[in-house]
């Protein structure tokens, strides 16, 4: 018999209920497991929707073949289903009321052993990644990718009921500079050019608004050459979202809608309105524009306070016009002199200088690193301010506003984690609003847009900008917003620059000489002399959502075939070294010495 070719399959084996008690089956995957019993041989047969159990007999002529069957071999069978017999069922698995009593066989192909149990979840990462094929039919990662799947169906359905087009943008396209080192992809027939994979589709997209588009929307495959951390990777999929006539409001509220749909369908909670929140109130509040709300910590701005004090890292800082700032953890007042040690180092990680830490135990017993700079009143009252209970661990920072909020959200974070403060149970949504439409680059010694150069400030800071008034770009407020979920980013965007003269203004602040803006965006600045319409987008991050909604806390679960730390494939081992002649075709030669031997194999 040849299945296959003549007999076809009927279902997924782990598809299978009581419902299906008496009826034929052709079923097609891979042994999971065999058990011999005498007189018959017993194998999970799993497929993509899960496993059932498969009773063979060998002593049948056609099921002779039974005693070769070893794990993940493929095999075609043909027979009945029927109830599992009272006592022998198993209420674990979806599956578990049924059997099917086989009536043939066949192997489709054989298998070596693999390296590690499918469903081992105790497998180092490196070896899963190696064999990636066979990670993916583990019940986790494929129930993963089925998930990945199925949002993405529900965000297309979503946004094409709201009268969205789909379109699709071009992946070798021209290279702008949008914050992140592009890849780069050297041109055959034009020699010396380069084309850019996009870091995003933002000048196409707001291109198709001014094409008349009106609504856009895209899943849409973004590289950026950028140093890599845990929740990122050099390829990535996002929800890119543009729409025309609307304002800020507009577009966050469908956006809300589309979260109140996901969490609603994937997580079972009606989710309320999204509170809103500064960007400034979350910077002073918890250290980052992405804050986890699902536990307290709160930080202090302690300026005032420490000032003035004579301790002379408190008042240098001061007059440099930097800040101190701290953070209280009342349930951390027993850590020991090398625990607090090890958040010195973490505060170091983060950019700052040094920690000046407090301590009273249950005694109400008082130490610090700088009892001999601080009269132990004044630390008393520093320490009484962060833990107004009298008792735990004070930590201060003295720096810039940005590294004194980067150290102490790290530690922040440490904390919640450490001490079980966050409540994994619920998911606490937040848009951040009221960026800075720049921040300085003080070792580039110029503004950068902090989003990037298309968005628009805010009304009432748009003279600033015309006028070129550079002593107040620091305090230009832009229209953008992200929309942050448990300490992720899971999408941002902004109201774009629709006017020529304000575009031409941003490029300017930038440091865009004419001829410079005409070079990389010129066909966009003339694009917008032809009637543009007031338009807003965002985009999501499909990886990022898919992890929070299925639960995971690592990114790579989530992609079929990610890439890792140092944004290699370990599995294709990629990137590799290409032939002579390829680079010949291409017009490339390398510098001496790259590319004469194969990258060495890169680890998480």
């Amino acid at each position: 018999m040849k299945f296959v070719s003549e007999r076809k399959r009927t279902h997924y084996a782990g598809q299978l209920r009581r419902e299906h008690a008496g009826k034929d089956v052709v079923l097609m995957g891979w042994v999971d497991g065999r058990r011999d019993h005498g007189g018959l041989v017993f194998i999970d047969l799993r497929d993509r929707e899960g496993l059932v159990q498969v009773v063979l007999d060998p002593n049948q002529a056609a099921m002779s073949i039974a005693k070769d069957l070893r794990g993940e071999y493929v095999v075609a069978l043909a027979g009945q289903v029927r109830e599992r017999p009272q006592g022998m069922r198993n209420s674990k698995l979806p599956t578990g009321e049924v059997e099917v009593i086989a009536e043939a066989l066949e192997i489709l192909s054989e298998a070596k052993t693999p390296p590690f149990m499918i469903d081992d979840e105790q497998v180092g990462e490196n070896l899963r990644l190696k064999y990636r094929y066979l990670d993916i039919r583990s019940a986790r990662l494929g129930g993963f990718l089925r998930k990945r799947h199925e949002i993405v169906r529900t965000v297309r359905d979503f946004f094409s009921n709201e009268g969205f087009i789909e379109v699709e943008t071009p992946i070798l396209y021209k290279s702008t500079p949008e914050g992140a080192r592009d890849y780069l992809v050297p041109s055959r027939v034009n020699q010396g050019t380069f084309y850019a994979l996009p870091q995003s589709p933002q000048t196409l997209k707001q291109l198709l608004m001014i094409g008349g588009m009106d609504r856009y929307f895209q899943i849409a495959r973004c590289f950026r050459d950028e140093d890599l951390r845990a929740d990122r990777q050099p390829e990535f999929s996002q929800i890119d979202v543009e729409m025309s006539f609307v304002d800020q409001d507009d577009i966050m509220a469908i956006n809300e809608n589309l979260a109140r749909l996901l969490w609603k369908k994937y997580h079972g909670v009606e989710l309320g309105p999204i509170p809103r929140m500064s960007f400034a109130e979350a910077m002073n509040r918890f250290g980052c524009d992405k804050p986890d709300l699902r536990f307290g910590l709160e930080l202090q701005d302690l300026t005032k306070i420490a000032g003035g004090t004579g301790f002379k890292v408190f008042d240098d800082v001061i007059a440099k016009r930097g800040v101190i700032k701290g953070l209280g953890v009342e349930q951390a007042g027993d850590l020991s002199r090398a625990q607090i040690d090890k958040l010195v180092d973490l505060a170091k990680k983060a950019g700052a200088k040094g920690l000046v830490w407090i301590k009273t135990d249950a005694e109400g017993k008082l130490t610090s690193a700088v009892s001999k700079a601080l009269p132990e009143a004044k630390l008393r009252e520093i320490h009484q301010s962060l833990c107004p209970s009298g008792r735990g661990l004070s930590l201060i920072v003295a720096d810039t506003f940005d590294t004194a909020c980067a150290a102490l959200s790290s530690l922040r974070l440490h904390f919640g984690r450490e001490l079980k403060l966050i409540d994994e149970s619920q998911d606490r949504f937040v848009w951040i609003v009221d960026f800075p439409l720049f921040e300085y680059d003080a070792e580039g010694g110029r503004w950068a847009a902090r989003h990037h150069p298309f968005t628009s400030p805010q009304n009432h800071h748009m003279e600033y900008l015309l006028k070129g008034e550079d002593s107040r770009y620091g305090e230009i407020l832009a229209k953008a917003y992200d929309l942050v979920c448990n300490g992720h980013e899971l999408g941002g965007g902004s109201v774009r620059i629709h006017r020529g003269d304000l575009q031409a203004a941003m490029f300017k602040a930038l440091g865009f000489s004419l001829e410079d803006a005409k070079a990389k965006f010129g066909f966009f600045m003339e694009a917008l002399t032809y009637g543009t319409p007031p338009h807003a987008g965002i985009a999501w991050g499909v990886d990022r959502l898919t992890m929070i909604l299925c639960d995971t806390d690592a990114i790579r679960d989530v992609i079929a075939f990610p890439k890792t730390a140092k944004a290699t494939d370990l599995m294709a081992d990629s990137p590799s070294t290409v032939s002579r002649d390829q680079l010949i075709e291409l017009g490339i030669r390398l510098a001496p010495g790259v590319g004469e031997t194969q990258a060495p194999k890169a680890e998480l």
